[in-house]
């Protein structure tokens, strides 16, 4: 198995490995029988993924590694937070729309009698299943990609990935238990079950390393400004009291915007406005990232 992945490697230029999860899903298939669906459902998965990637590298992502998942995959870029939140949307709706092109191939190679209308309908029902739970708005899964960078465009960035973690745990927990309450009708989802902890797991550990998500859109941050300064922008005023500190400023950008920070004093006269390049600097120096604006620019 290990020496066709590398061949799928040199094919594609990036490493695709199995995760332990799929590894279990497909163990427990093959010990229940159902090896061809199972073989059958991997394919669809990796055609997803290669959606994935191919979106990314038209871009000129640069695609390290892809993760493949019972229900999907998890495709690891260097990007994060520093390519425009359009191309990240586009890029998680490239994997669905290959279950529906395959799901259309299906129904023609069914009509010209290639394949049965059997074969045709758990075919069918696999792309439909894999492509509308991966537009859930649950992190990793595309919906929830998806989500976050349509927030990211008009809510300060801090703010958005706390909110999609919180809301990937609460789906997360809320799929785990409606596996767990099929045990009241006699039975369990198992799959689906796995599925709800890897979820609930991944999101929770994602919660945990907010701090660490946040500070490297702030290491790309310089990049982004950049961008945004060569192709003309607005700059988006955030107006603060003096004694706000530097830490809670940084907390307000906006991914795809450009800030002019406006302090004002007690009175609420300005004194003084600031660029975001100063403000970034000085959250990078541990000393002064919990100093208040006056301390550090007045």
């Amino acid at each position: 198995m290990w020496s066709t992945l590398t061949n799928w490697n040199l094919w594609f230029g990036t490493y695709y490995r199995f995760h332990p999860l799929f590894s279990i899903v497909i163990l427990l298939s093959v010990l229940a029988g159902y090896f061809i669906e199972t073989a059958t459902l991997f394919a669809i998965v990796f055609v997803h993924e290669i959606g994935h990637v191919m979106a990314a590298k038209s871009f000129g992502w640069r695609v390290k590694e892809v993760q493949l998942l019972p229900f999907g995959g998890v495709v690891v870029v260097e990007e994060q937070g520093s390519v425009p939140a359009w191309q990240e949307i586009v890029v998680s709706l490239w994997g669905p729309l290959q279950n529906v092109w395959m799901m259309i191939a299906a129904l023609a190679l069914q009509w010209c009698g290639l394949i049965s209308g059997e074969w045709a309908a758990y075919f069918i029902q696999a792309n439909l299943f894999i492509a509308l739970f991966n537009l859930m708005p649950i992190l990793p899964l595309d919906g929830g990609k998806i989500m976050q960078s349509c927030l990211s465009m008009w809510l300060p960035y801090h703010r958005v990935i706390l909110f999609s973690c919180i809301v990937s745990l609460i789906l997360s927990a809320i799929l785990v238990a409606a596996s767990v309450l099929q045990l009241l009708r006699g039975s369990i989802q198992m799959n689906l079950l796995i599925i709800g902890l890897f979820l609930l797991y991944s999101n929770w550990y994602s919660y945990k390393g907010l701090s660490y998500h946040f500070m490297r859109f702030l290491i790309n941050r310089e990049f982004v400004l950049t961008r945004l300064i060569n192709q003309g922008t607005l700059a988006q005023p955030i107006v603060v009291n003096e004694r706000i500190k530097v830490t809670d400023v940084v907390r307000l950008l906006i991914r795809e915007k450009y800030h002019l920070v406006y302090v004002m004093d007690e009175r609420g006269i300005i004194r003084t406005v600031l660029p975001e390049q100063p403000l970034l600097h000085s959250y990078f120096n541990e000393s002064k990232r919990g100093c208040a604006i006056s301390e550090l620019f007045m």
